[in-house]
This record gives C-alpha cells, structure tokens and sequence, in this order.
C-alpha cells in the first residue's frame, strides 16, 4: 500500500458552479440536460450532494477504516471499535478518486468561455480562504496544552499557508492537503492547455488525449519530474471528469465516451495497484479488487448520471449548502476529529458509535461556521481583488 493512498483524504474540491449556460457552443446542442439538470442559482444540485458523500466517506475511512493517529483518539485499534463496519470504511478513501472525477467536470465548465484571469482569480477565492482558517485553526487547536498532538513549527505553518509544502518537504498542517497539490497541478495544466488558448471541444479532446498519452508514458520511464507534472496515479480520473462534461454538452459525441471509457479502465487499474492489500498479512483491512472497481464505477457513473441529466428531480435546495459546507469539512474533519474523538468516547465515555456521528456532526457545524464567517466574507473580496484589472 503507497504511502499516498494510506494519506489518501480527498479531495476533493467543492467548486461552485459558473451561471454560465455550459451548454453554450455545443456543436450539436443536443444537451437538453445541459439546462435541465441545473437547479436555480446554476448549481447542478445533485453534484453538490455527490460532493458531501464522498467527503463523508473519506470522513468514515479516517475515524473507523485506517489505522495512525486515530487509533490513539479511539485508545484503540478502529477495527475493535467497529468490527463490522471497518473494512466498509476501509473503501472510504476512494472518495478521493470520486472528488476528482467531479473536479474535472466542474473545472471544464467554469474554465469554458472564461478568461485566465478569470479562471485564476475564481479559482484561488474559493480554495485559499477556508485552507487559511483551516491552517491556523487546526495548528492553534493542536498548541493547546490538552491536546496529545503536537502542532508543526510556525515557519512549517507559515509554509503550508502556501499550498506548497509537500514540493518543498514542509510537513503539512493538515493531512489532506495532498489531494489539494494535485487540485492545483490540474488546474495549472487545464489553464496552460486550455483556458489561455480558449476553450472548444477540439481543444478539450486533444487535452486529455495528450494528457492521458504523456502519463503513460511519465509512468513508464519512471522519471520523477514528468511523474509529479503529469500525475500518472491520478490523471484518468480528472480526465475522466473532463470527458463526461463534454458528454453533458453532447452526449452523442462518440470522442467524449471514449474519453470517459479508456479514463475509467487506467483509472481502476491504478486503484486497485494501490488499494488492493490481500497479500498483506498485516493490512488493517482486506480490500477486494471487484469492491475498489465497483466504488471507482459508482464515482464514474453517478457524475454519468448528472452529465446525462438522469437526477433532474433531485434539486433540493439543502443540497447547495451540503456543497457548501464539503470543502471545509473535507479540510478540518480529520485532525479536529481525532481531538473529539477522544474527547467523546475516552474522557466522556460515549459509545464508540455515538461517538462517531457526533464526531461527523461537530466537523459540520464548525464547516458551516467557516463557510459563513470565512467563505462568504473573503471569497468575493479576493475573486474582485484578484480579478480587477491592474495598470
């Protein structure tokens, strides 16, 4: 099992969705879904509700499906504390893999039509604000003299700050920021290959068709700069995501699904070379091969099912605050979590199951605060200080 897998945490990257119709520019305009599926506002609601349940199931592989720091939390082993439920749990870092195939999509349609800067200044609003707080909160809470973690050195903390730390050998502050490393190199090679030509659908196609060529070849000559520009581990899946919001523009283009179709077979293949641990006497849990195909599928088909406008009806509103509230959960849920963890089930005695759910609901409520008193404040200064013109 890779090291990055076992740090695996997600991604996953709760983008708001662009007003714009994506639909715009179809070269066939037979994407009825392009406008049906979209809820009022231009959120496609049902891909905000597939975010949250990828964050809660990396939420569920860190409290009950791994091994590490929340062992000490739980004073224990999570395989004794759920001896049914952590090897289900052990599937939850595929959530990974699941915020990345939305990530593609999303950032095709916001980067289509938009200009660099544009792109670049909607882009750094929505990720820096709440990775900020999320930074300095979780190093404060670890300085406190009752809590058993030790926070990072404050030039490391100023280093995260940066989202550069794991290039530069800086420990992180926060254990999923890895998944946001690889956010920020598919947003720079979308930008540079995409957004600054401008966007069509031929360049799209050439994109990933390049993309996904260059990683495989990246993988085998095993040179480390080409492996850290290009991906190889990860790159089916953003492209992936790329391919089926090109089948929401058109879903009879035959490129599109062949996108999506090779993206799927390379992306379950690096998945389960991760994943797959039967050979290991000493795994934490025993994933199947069949079981890490059949979540990276259902990540695949339920962003199918949006592109192609199969969940229309589910426009619940509550879904736009649960894709509101993903990314600052995605950020404070696991080492927060370990400080309530402990606090619940070891000083107050609550049962380990109790424990867990009030765990899940804590990291919401304190997402919802991040997301009110943080996002909402600072998002729309920075994308208007980063996006105005300047002589």
């Amino acid at each position: 099992m890779t090291q990055t897998v076992e740090n695996s945490t997600q991604q996953p990257i709760a983008v708001p969705v662009p007003s714009e119709d994506p639909s715009k520019g179809s070269p066939r305009g037979s994407s009825k879904s392009a406008s049906r599926a979209r809820g009022s506002g231009g959120r496609l609601r049902a891909l905000d509700g597939l975010r949250l349940v990828a964050a809660l199931m990396v939420a569920c592989y860190h409290y009950g499906g791994r091994g590490g720091e929340i062992t000490q939390a739980w004073g224990t082993s999570p395989s004794q504390v759920f001896p049914t439920l952590h090897t289900p749990f052990a599937y939850g870092c595929l959530g990974v893999q699941i915020f990345f195939v939305i990530s593609g999509f999303v950032i095709c349609m916001s980067g289509w039509g938009r200009p660099l800067r544009s792109f670049f200044a909607s882009r750094a609003s929505r990720l820096l604000p709440a990775y900020w707080a999320a930074v300095l909160l979780v190093t404060a809470v670890f300085a406190l003299p009752v809590v058993a973690y030790k926070a990072l050195s404050p030039s490391d903390t100023l280093v995260n700050l940066t989202m550069l730390q794991q290039p530069l050998g800086v420990d992180r502050v926060l254990g999923v920021d890895w998944t946001l490393w690889a956010e920020v190199r598919f947003y720079a090679l979308f930008a540079l290959c995409v957004v600054l030509p401008g966007a069509s659908r031929r360049r799209v196609i050439m994109f990933c068709a390049a993309w996904t060529l260059a990683a495989a070849i990246a993988q085998g000559a095993e040179e480390p700069l080409l492996e850290i520009v290009l991906m190889p581990e990860y790159a089916p899946f953003f492209i992936g995501g790329v391919g089926l919001y090109l089948v929401h523009r058109d879903r009879r283009d035959a490129y599109a699904w062949g996108i999506v179709g090779v993206s799927f077979l390379i992306g379950q293949h690096y998945a389960v070379r991760s994943l797959w641990n039967a050979a290991d006497p000493n795994a934490f849990a025993h994933r199947t091969s069949f079981g890490i195909i059949a979540v990276v599928a259902f990540g695949f088909l339920a962003v199918g099912a949006i592109a192609l406008g199969r969940l229309d009806r589910v426009d619940w509103r509550l879904l736009t605050v649960a894709g509101a509230l993903t990314y600052p959960f995605y950020l404070v849920h696991e080492h927060l979590g370990w400080v309530v963890v402990k606090a619940l089930h070891q000083d107050l005695g609550v049962p380990s199951y109790a424990t867990f759910l009030l765990t899940i609901g804590s990291m919401l409520v304190l997402a919802w605060l991040l997301n009110r008193l943080v996002e909402e404040r600072l998002t729309p200064k920075l994308r208007t200080a980063l996006s105005t013109p300047r002589r």
